[in-house]
């Protein structure tokens, strides 16, 4: 789900696109999004995806099962591509995003100079302590204690 429709219920073209980046990098990297829920290094796929990206180690994103496959150099390159697009694509900002028709040009090779990808949305790992006398809920939900008389 895009960030702007998430927090400000605001639906586009682009929202769209941010799905599409999401489902991109879900089929390159062999894992779902979700999967890094209580994930000491990224809060998401997208967060481990911008991290690798970062480190410039982002072939420890791809699927074991991809690279058995992976034979030549074209192939990797595409494979590149597709963490490339999928990266522009989920750009926190709507307005950095690429259009679905430019995203399409790029996959197939019309367009070979990329814009460098900005920080994705929802990369933020939490700050949890873990402070035994401040019990505090993460998630704005109220805790209550029941004691017997």
């Amino acid at each position: 789900m895009s960030p702007e429709y998430a927090m400000q219920g605001q639906f586009s073209e682009k929202s769209d696109v941010f799905s599409f980046g999401v489902l991109l990098l879900e089929i390159v990297s062999g894992r779902r999004n979700t999967s890094f829920y209580n994930n000491q290094y990224a809060l998401s796929l997208l967060g481990y995806a911008w991290k690798l990206w970062n480190e410039g180690n982002i072939w420890s994103l791809v699927d074991n099962v991809i690279l058995e496959f992976e034979s030549d150099s074209k192939n990797e390159k595409e494979i590149r591509r597709c963490i490339h697009v999928g990266l522009l694509c989920v750009q926190e900002n709507a307005k950095d995003r690429p259009t679905m028709s430019t995203v399409v040009s790029i996959l197939n090779s019309e367009i070979s100079n990329l814009d460098t990808p900005k920080q994705p949305a929802f990369t933020q790992t939490p700050q949890i302590t873990h402070d035994v006398e401040n019990k505090v809920s993460l998630n704005d939900v109220t805790l209550t204690s029941f004691d017997g008389r």
